[in-house]
């Protein structure tokens, strides 16, 4: 085959360059390992979160944001400090600008709509100029993950038709063909057509090769989430020892494998020890991959209890310092941690990541969605809680430290050591005030009109009956993306070691670390994934056809 440009890789990043290589003009040959079915990638199963700054709806929240607050937020968390954050820094200059400006209008344009209600993810870790978002940016998609992928793919299937597209599923792209110096193609293997479901294992079986000559090629594959032997190789000392054990947030497809070969054509990758795993991950009892992880979104007001049972100190509440909490857990001895709440804080502070645990988000039912506000947790989380293996539920302490210890078959958590824990972050909740810094946050939380509507629950003591029964939650380390990878200039064109750019080559979304080769530096304000994937795709894609 021939085009003017390949783009390697049908998640978001790739449809969204594809679709601004069609809309002006070139013949774009977009190839995945994956078959159709798998379209718009891990973006399909995302909740839609996107970070956005000084929006409407933040506004009516009565929300007071900025760019300088934002820029403030981002640089204390991304905490650039290696020579080869040079890009990093630059793309996350740029993409606080296109998050404070175009963003949301070019999507609203392309029939893109939000739910109301801002979320406030990565509340921080307790510093002004430290990492955490200042006030509530977390702006969900309607119609969740696949609301995101929707107008990108009825942009691609538009070009399909017209014939500036062609797409090409079940090719795995093994190498970037070189000629003079320069990048003029990929080749490599045709896999057996696979009519698994998405997201399950499909066929490697090789039937036969290809090599497709363009002018240009995209990297837009993801990151290495769905290996986790490469997630224990890449694993920084700062985190603490690699876990043993861990769900999987991506499927096993999510492999890495076009770094490396991006690096063998002589591209450069930057910051492969800087990554974003979550610690709330449930093992899914219904699973669609192997290994599935769910991650819970969080409240604040939930007991955090290490795998002896002992506390976390702050700033390690739920919700708040992401990769802080991990390093505490990994520097613990244990690959899991526990929630300890009610089920009251359940029906109020429990959401699932993911667009299939979110039916009323995802299906834009009003109805359903209104439902949140009323008595009751959603149905996937009460589905957790009676099939999931991660979940105790009992009506005294003793019963739920038995049902604990019984989980894990350790037995190395002391029900009056919890105790006097639990009673004495009860005898906090007698005062509107407290020295206890996750009630006093709890109660922070509620001073946003968004929390104390539908994500945070009313102070109360754990041991009230009247709040019970009491529950506890085994969490597990849950893998998911990359923050590194190949590094890029500002127009997504990939770098060699010494800086100058790999002729014909660029790069966008994970596998470039989100632009740049990782524009979060080590942490993520959340809801940058998907957004970096739309602005690196767009960037890579006009840049591309500028060039041509």
């Amino acid at each position: 085959m021939e085009a003017d440009v390949v783009v390697v890789g049908a998640g978001l990043a790739g449809l969204v360059a594809t679709a601004e290589l069609a809309d002006r003009g070139k013949r774009v040959v977009l190839v995945d390992q994956e078959g159709e079915q798998s379209l718009g990638g891990q973006a399909f199963w995302s909740f839609g979160g996107l970070f956005l700054v000084d929006s409407p709806e933040q506004r009516r929240m009565g929300i007071k944001d900025s760019l300088e607050l934002a820029t403030q937020d981002w640089m204390g968390s991304a905490q650039f400090d290696r020579d080869e954050d040079f890009w990093p820094r630059k793309w996350a200059e740029a993409y606080l600008h296109f998050a404070a400006g175009e963003k949301r209008a070019w999507l609203h344009e392309q029939g893109h709509r939000l739910f109301p209600v801002v979320g406030w993810a990565e509340r921080g870790d307790g510093r002004a100029d430290g990492h955490g978002n200042s006030v509530p940016r977390f702006h969900i998609t309607w119609g969740t993950g696949p609301g995101i992928v929707e107008p990108f793919e009825r942009r691609v299937r538009a070009a399909v038709a017209s014939g500036r597209v062609t797409l090409a599923f079940r090719h795995r792209v093994d190498e970037l063909v070189l000629t003079a110096g320069a990048t003029t193609g990929v080749r490599g293997r045709l896999l057996a057509p696979d009519g698994v479901e998405r997201g399950r294992p499909s066929s490697r079986e090789e039937v036969g090769d290809f090599e497709i000559t363009a002018q240009a090629v995209v990297v837009t594959s993801g990151g290495i989430g769905g290996d986790h032997d490469l997630v224990r190789r890449a694993w920084p000392e700062r985190l603490g020892t690699p876990p043993a054990r861990m769900v999987a947030g991506v499927p096993a497809h999510v492999d890495g494998r076009m770094l490396g070969i991006t690096q063998a054509a002589g591209g450069h990758v930057i910051n492969p020890d800087r990554m974003w795993h979550y610690t709330e991950g449930l093992r899914n009892w219904d699973p669609v991959w192997d290994n599935h992880g769910i991650r819970i979104l969080p409240g604040p007001s939930s007991l955090w209890l290490d795998a002896r049972g002992r506390r976390f100190p702050a700033p390690y509440f739920p919700g708040f310092d992401t990769l802080g909490t991990l390093g505490h857990i990994m520097r613990s001895g244990h690959d899991y941690s526990w929630f300890v709440l009610t089920q009251r804080i359940i029906e109020k502070e429990f959401a699932l990541s993911g667009s299939e645990q979110n039916p009323d988000l995802t299906g834009k039912d009003v109805k359903q969605v209104l439902g949140r506000a009323r008595k009751g947790a959603p149905g996937p989380v009460e589905a957790f809680k009676t099939h999931g293996e991660d979940f105790v539920v009992a009506d005294t302490l003793d019963e739920l430290v038995r049902g604990m210890n019984a989980l894990t078959g350790d037995d190395l958590i002391d029900v009056e050591s919890l105790r006097r824990t639990v009673v004495a972050r009860d005898n906090e909740m007698d005062n509107d005030f407290s020295k206890d810094a996750q009630v006093t946050a709890i109660r922070g939380a509620r001073n946003y009109r968004g929390d104390k509507l539908i994500r945070v629950a009313s102070p109360h003591k754990l041991l009230d009956p009247k709040a019970g029964p009491l529950i506890a939650v085994r969490l597990n380390i849950l893998t998911r993306k990359t923050l590194g990878g190949l590094e890029t200039d500002l127009a997504g064109r990939v770098l060699r070691p010494g800086g100058d750019p790999l002729p014909g080559v660029y790069a966008a979304g994970e596998v470039s670390g989100f632009g740049g080769g990782g524009m979060h530096g080590y942490n993520s304000l959340e809801g940058t994934f998907l957004g970096g994937c739309l602005f690196s795709g767009r960037t890579a894609g006009r840049s591309v056809a500028a060039a041509l």
